[in-house]
């Protein structure tokens, strides 16, 4: 993310951003290029609207166009009734979503986003992605890093999965939940532990401390299966497999700090 937001140097391969060369045109790549960091770094001494009109100034904008410029944002990002307030007082999710207002003031057409919706209660991450998604229909292209898989289901048209810092697998969430596990995923629970011969079935199946993840594409003809074959687990879920079912698959469950 420094080097396409060319504050790194290219440490190996090659990079081009919109098109241009990092090393050689920098100015005019961060010129149409926006910016919401994992952190916020907004300034708490002014206030909501000051740190957009401020922003503004950066890039050339007139103070009458950034002050215009400044009004579309807050209601884009629904801080209009906040607009004189000071920063430090707000939410995390109204920081957040004037982060990404503030990173749109010079109208880019490219974004980063790191992580931009974490630590933000649910309807916090939803509303800033009814806003994210707004911008993908306006052809704003959006470059983001997430762990929320459903995030990335619900944003992403190409994905990379990375792990240990190298690419694992890449694709839309529909090619990659194709490629890497079933359609469906069979969710049982056991008092006593699973049976010894539940793996005997040709599935793929997981064993978790509390339960036993079975890989299949129809959960329902699974789990009579299991009835036929005299199993009966104390519970059960069927649902449809997910990205994050894909990380797990690729990249393990043991955590790595």
């Amino acid at each position: 993310m420094k080097m396409v937001s060319t504050v790194s140097p290219i440490t190996s391969g090659s990079l081009t951003v919109l098109g241009l060369d990092p090393t050689s045109d920098g100015r005019e790549i961060r010129h149409r290029m926006g910016v919401v960091p994992q952190e916020d770094n907004l300034d708490q001494e002014l206030t909501v609207r000051e740190n957009l009109v401020i922003y503004s100034r950066y890039f050339g904008l007139s103070w009458a166009e950034a002050k215009r410029r400044a009004d579309e944002l807050l209601v884009f990002a629904q801080l209009t009734d906040r607009a004189d307030a000071k920063v430090d007082p707000l939410s995390g999710g109204m920081k957040r979503r004037l982060t990404i207002a503030r990173a749109l003031v010079n109208t880019p057409e490219l974004v980063l986003l790191d992580e931009p919706t974490t630590g933000l209660d649910p309807q916090a991450r939803h509303l800033l992605w009814e806003r994210l998604y707004q911008l993908k229909e306006q052809g704003v292209t959006l470059l983001l890093t997430t762990h929320y898989m459903d995030e990335a289901e619900q944003l992403s048209d190409r994905l990379v999965i990375m792990d240990q810092g190298r690419i694992v697998s890449q694709g839309s969430p529909t090619e990659l939940i194709a490629e890497h596990v079933t359609t469906e995923v069979l969710e049982l629970r056991f008092d006593a532990g699973p049976p010894a011969d539940l793996d005997q079935h040709g599935w793929r199946i997981e064993t978790l401390p509390d339960r036993s993840l079975v890989y299949v594409d129809r959960g329902e003809d699974a789990l009579r299966r299991l009835a036929e074959l005299d199993i009966h687990p104390t519970g059960s879920l069927i649902r449809r497999s997910t990205l994050e079912d894909v990380f797990l698959a690729l990249t393990g469950r043991t955590l790595v700090e």
